[in-house]
């Protein structure tokens, strides 16, 4: 009995340690997006899958018996194509997502759903922080033509795709003193990220309250019905537990 972890976030991080402290049986996957990954302490392929053919191959070829989904909240492609090839093959499948933030006392939030709404919400003139993952910042091209732009990510690259602004280097978790220092010394007017919820990356709307920065929040996608949703690590790896003790009985009853 072997457990896929779709990997890329910290609990994801944090629950690959729990199996590999409990040595239950499991095999981790990273979509490759960062050049140098932090290690997780479980077997790792790292890259895709070739599309919906080699993601049913590869369970397959590794005798997966059940899969956790713990990417992004905003992974919806990968939720909805794993939550959908598990169940044709009878596989058990789980969601471990993490809450949303919610705007409290302060907070100076304009929800939006797509993108197209959230460049639509930038003034002309902003100096903007930009904070939806340097993977879309092609979808957001739009903005240098109105904003000033200011973009976060893990790698260094050359160049930046727009005039005036710059890359950020840096690997999360942010602390609340360096998103302070961060925001006033690049003037920013205006944040644009997405409700990924989590503490890794919370400071930033904690600095936006204190500096009284408006924030345009994209709302997450609706995920697939009839999932099973896990909140947080410990309700992950109890399932994990639970399952692949559930399909090693009903392995042995078949035998």
């Amino acid at each position: 009995m072997t457990l896929l972890l779709l990997a890329g976030t910290a609990e994801a991080r944090e629950l690959a340690g729990e199996l590999a402290a409990h040595r239950l049986p499991a095999i981790a996957t990273l979509a490759g997006a960062v050049a140098h990954p932090a290690e997780l302490p479980i077997p790792t392929h790292i890259g895709g899958f070739g599309g919906a053919a080699g993601f049913r191959d590869f369970v397959t070829a590794h005798g997966i018996t059940a899969v956790l989904d713990a990417t992004h909240p905003f992974a919806h492609h990968i939720t909805t194509r794993t939550a959908a090839i598990t169940a044709d093959l009878g596989l058990p499948y789980a969601r471990l997502i993490r809450p949303e933030w919610q705007a409290g006392e302060g907070d100076q939030w304009q929800i939006v759903e797509t993108p197209e709404q959230a460049m639509q919400a930038v003034p002309n003139g902003a100096r903007l922080f930009l904070a939806t993952g340097a993977k879309e910042i092609a979808t957001y091209a739009p903005l240098g033509t109105k904003a000033q732009v200011y973009c976060r990510r893990v790698d260094p690259a050359q160049g930046f795709p727009w005039p005036g602004g710059e890359w950020i280097i840096g690997r999360g978790p942010f602390d609340l003193a360096g998103e302070l220092d961060l925001f006033q010394s690049l003037r920013i007017t205006h944040i644009l990220c997405k409700n990924a919820g989590g503490t890794a990356s919370q400071a930033k709307l904690t600095a936006a309250r204190q500096l009284g920065l408006p924030v345009i929040m994209i709302a997450r996608p609706q995920e697939p019905a009839g999932i099973t949703r896990l909140t947080n690590v410990s309700e992950a790896l109890t399932w994990v537990r639970h399952t692949l003790s559930a399909g090693q009985t009903g392995q042995t009853k078949c035998n």
